[in-house]
Order: C-alpha cells, then structure tokens, then sequence
C-alpha cells in the first residue's frame, strides 16, 4: 500500500469513527428509538409504533450506567416513559400514574385514586368504528386487538395532561390500596386490563428511568418475516408518521 493510499484510508477510517461517535453520543445524550413490543399501551401507542425517546427529560446520566451527570426534575404524572424493567433485562414503556409518597387506590371499575382523590376520567361513549373517535387517532378492530363491543373507552383527566385509556366492558378488577415509596414511580398501561405492570411488579424505582416518549417516526401493521425488528413497506400506518405522544 503506498503512502497516499495509507493517508486516504485513515482519513476515511477517521471520518467513519467520528460519523460513529456523534451517532453513540447523540442516542446516550439526546434521543433514543424504541419500538413497542405489546398491546400494554394501547390505544395510546400501538404494536409496532417506532418511537424516539427524550432522553434529556430528566437528566444526564454517565454512559451505560445508573449514575446521573445531571438530574432534572422526575417524571410527571401522565408522562410516558420508556424505562428499564425492574429485573434489568428488558425495556418497557407505560405512563406514570402514582409519584413518590403518595397513596394510590384501584377500584373494581377501573377509576384510580390519588390521595383519596379520584382521577377525573369521562366516559368516550360507545365506539363501533374509526369515525366515533372525537380528536383521538382512530384505531381499528386490528388495532386494538379486539371486537370494539367488548371495550371501553375513557379519557382521562389528571391534572397534567388528558389521554385516553382502555378497559374490557364489563370486567371485575380487584380493589387495594398501595403507598408509593420515596424515589419510586407507579407505572401502568393505558390497555388496563391487559398490562403487566406496577399493580403485578410493584413501584419503580426512580433510577431506571431512560426518558419520555415524544412521538412516533414510524409505524407499521406488521414486520418482515425474517427481520422482526423492521417494518413491512406494504403495511405502514402513514397516518401515524410524526404523531405526538401524550
């Protein structure tokens, strides 16, 4: 190799180490993709919703560990959260629905408690289709994995923000009372009788969290068969590109 061709190759292999570090960087300091694995979070999020996560929400933390450069302030109520599963062996994302301190109770109808204070929810009335949704995105049947006639659907209204939430009609939930320890969130799936989360694992502690979901990138009907992880072109969600997480 002579001597021009060795100074184009480590000015080639330069700019590619760089182009690879400003990537690293920006996804451990400023946004992350994750794209959702379950129905846990519908109609909110949907199975195969690309997502990119605010990874500067809360703070900076020191790459590949626990350990904060800088903490902001904790997630809110109302913020969805893509955070590390209590085992550490996976990720997850559901909305935070009980703060450090505080009590939470859970009714057999579905309606939470804060305080002894119930969250505001209204009731969204019968949906038989995609046009009965108001200002929500419409989903479908294949969307939220179910017949319509055996759901309901609330807004709820805790102060922060409003969303909408998801419960089977007619279900029988247990009712029980939970005090959230301090630097501990409680987590729970806007899909409420389909979520593994705080009331089966119990609070999260603060420190897993990664960041809050801002909006979907992409979304799809299904993934290639060979490569799960990417989305078919011939079912892509094009309503769903750039659509705000709340």
């Amino acid at each position: 190799m002579s001597q021009n061709q060795k100074a184009g190759f480590m000015d080639s292999f330069g700019s590619f180490a760089l182009a690879v570090l400003a990537i690293l960087t920006l996804r451990w300091l400023l946004v992350e993709p994750y794209v959702i694995p379950s129905g846990s979070m519908i109609p909110s999020l949907l199975v195969h919703d690309h997502i990119l996560v605010n990874k500067l929400a809360y703070g900076v933390r020191v790459p590949f560990s626990k350990q904060w450069l800088w903490k902001g302030d904790n997630p809110e109520r109302g913020d969805i959260v893509v955070f590390r599963a209590k085992n550490e062996s996976y990720f997850m994302v559901k909305r935070v629905l009980g703060l450090p301190g505080e009590t939470l109770k859970f009714y057999s109808d579905g309606r939470v408690s804060v305080g002894g204070e119930v969250i505001e929810r209204s009731d969204l009335g019968e949906v038989v289709d995609k046009e009965d949704q108001g200002r929500y995105y419409a989903v479908d049947a294949d969307d939220v994995k179910a017949p319509f006639r055996g759901l309901e659907f609330f807004e709820e209204d805790n102060g922060n923000n409003k969303y909408r939430t998801m419960q089977i009609l007619g279900g029988d939930r247990p009712e029980f009372e939970i005090e959230i320890p301090d630097d501990h969130i409680f987590m729970m799936g806007d899909n409420r009788d389909n979520s593994k989360d705080s009331r089966f694992w119990g609070p999260l502690p603060v420190d897993h969290v990664l960041g809050r979901a801002t909006f979907v990138w992409l979304s799809c009907d299904e993934t290639l068969p060979v490569l799960s992880f990417l989305c078919n072109p011939l079912e892509l969600r094009w309503s769903r590109f750039g659509h705000s997480v709340k």
